[in-house]
């Protein structure tokens, strides 16, 4: 059974992408929609707790690296 950390790292990264995704296609910018799915994916195909905290930090981070 996972731990509370590896349930609640999809949930949390899911929802911050989803709003990413949303504000990306209301602006009609590319980079936020694009961050915003890989962060509502990207969980899927990671198992490890400390990996999943990590690229989701990275990715929200770049989200405000990368604005236009």
């Amino acid at each position: 059974m996972p731990d509370f950390a590896e349930l609640f790292a999809p949930v949390f990264f899911g929802c911050v992408g989803f709003g990413a995704f949303v504000y990306g296609k209301k602006t009609a910018r590319w980079k936020p929609l694009v961050i915003g799915v890989t962060l509502m994916v990207y969980p899927y195909f990671i198992a490890n707790a400390l990996l999943l905290y990590s690229v989701g930090t990275a990715l929200c981070i770049s989200l405000f690296v990368f604005s236009d």
